[in-house]
């Protein structure tokens, strides 16, 4: 059993003493972002011009969906987002510290990446789990 928690996804990066962050990668032939390691760019075609990058934490509300039934076990409901950084790269996560309701949910609003434990969830050797997720800027 690890004392830290360890990465849900093997692009979310935590390294000792600093703060998580997640990784993308870069096509040094056209500037495309993507998230997690690729060999390709899917925008140009290129081949092995892809650069490692670290993503930023902030970004805009693209498209949301309202998830009212899941999985046992799964709180419901819970808002399945995508998110286009500030970079331009689009990732997927769940929104969350807002209600799940379509009132309180503008498309474009600001919203951060937070890092948090992933749903309590501990694996048989008894390893917990850290993940992204979304929420809405505060106001500065």
């Amino acid at each position: 059993m690890s004392e830290q928690p360890l990465p849900a996804v093997p692009f979310l990066k935590l390294p000792e003493g600093g703060d998580p962050y997640l990784e993308g990668h870069k096509c040094s032939n056209c500037g495309a972002t993507y998230l997690g390691e690729r060999s390709v760019c899917s925008k140009c075609g290129a081949r092995d011009q892809m650069e490692t990058v670290t993503l930023p934490n902030a970004g805009k509300l693209y498209s949301y969906s309202i998830v009212y039934r899941s999985f046992p076990g799964i709180e419901v409901p819970y808002i399945s987002a995508i998110v286009d950084l500030d970079d331009g790269t689009a990732i997927k996560g769940n929104l969350i510290n807002i209600e799940p309701d379509p009132e309180n949910l503008e498309f474009d609003m600001p919203v951060e990446v937070v890092f948090a434990d992933a749903l309590g969830r501990k694996d048989q050797e008894g390893n917990s789990y850290i993940s992204y997720f979304f929420q809405p800027k505060a106001d500065s």
